[in-house]
């Protein structure tokens, strides 16, 4: 239904159906009729699983439909099942499941949905769920080969930034141990109906299996890389000691322990460094 791109159509379907967009949801349709086939092509999903976060409309899911061989898209708003039934009426290769995504659990989906079959994600995330999505499916270290997603743009540029340097936050370095990221397109935000107020990115995040941090008790490798980052402009110990509830003074040792400057700040270390910060607490503890 090539139509989905079209304002005009897209506002008589909606209307017809009663629907509303919804700010708290943030959603924003594409109407750039180049975007979608892109993300389709960068999402490797040609013959195989695509696990679609927030399908809206379907002009994502119509394209990943195209190509792959199985599509599950995962929508929280219910009242987009009517405009969906309509939408996606022609393809037989999507199943839609309502939801949450932060509330659902991602690997026994993959497995009901996919079984043994190769799975990628694709999506045009809500803004405001970005982190929590993104750290829900590479924490978890799910079976995906890629990660292709819109976000805000200097969200991508925070997370595609190298660790250890200025632009780099939590979400980076976790990003950058669970896989490879890459900044692919920017996309204005003409491109969306309603208009958000920032332009957007396209990037590919490719999977580690094993991850940087293998050997590291990666709950608490989190828990030190966010404690790190919670307080980004304090030094590093400060922020540990505060963020992880220790003394100050065991925080410096820590940082000692690890060969690093007394006042380093998060912003600095690299992801070996915040390996080695977890070896060095796990044989504190």
């Amino acid at each position: 239904m090539n139509q989905l791109t079209n304002i005009g159509f897209i506002k008589q379907l909606l209307s017809s159906f009663g629907f509303s967009f919804s700010k708290q949801m943030g959603q924003n349709f594409l109407i750039n009729p180049s975007v979608c086939p892109k993300m389709a092509e960068l999402s490797g999903c040609d013959g195989i699983g695509v696990l679609e976060i927030g399908p809206g409309i379907g002009v994502l899911t119509e394209q990943l439909a195209k190509r792959a061989k199985k599509v599950v898209a995962l929508e929280l708003d219910r009242r987009l099942q009517p405009i969906l039934n309509v939408t996606l009426k022609e393809t037989d290769n999507v199943s839609v499941i309502f939801g949450d995504v932060l509330k659902t659990d991602l690997a026994a989906l993959l497995q009901e949905q996919f079984g043994d079959l190769p799975v990628v994600v694709c999506a045009n995330l809500p803004y405001y769920i970005t982190s929590p999505v993104l750290m829900a499916l590479l924490e978890q270290q799910l079976s995906i080969g890629r990660i292709t997603v819109m976000v805000q743009k200097e969200a991508a540029r925070r997370i595609c930034a190298q660790p250890g340097t200025r632009q780099c936050g939590a979400i980076t370095v976790t990003v950058h141990c669970y896989s490879t990221p890459k900044l692919q397109f920017y996309v204005e935000r003409g491109s969306f109906l309603p208009a958000p107020n920032v332009d957007s990115a396209v990037i590919t995040l490719d999977c580690k299996h094993p991850p940087e941090n293998a050997g590291c008790d990666q709950a608490l490798f989190g828990r030190i890389v966010r404690a790190a980052f919670a307080q980004r402009r304090k030094q590093l110990a400060n922020a540990l000691s505060a963020g992880l509830h220790i003394d100050k003074q065991q925080a410096v040792a820590l940082i000692k322990q690890c060969g690093l400057p007394p006042a380093v700040r998060a912003e600095e270390l690299t992801l070996a460094d915040f390996k080695q910060l977890c070896h060095c607490m796990e044989e504190t503890d």
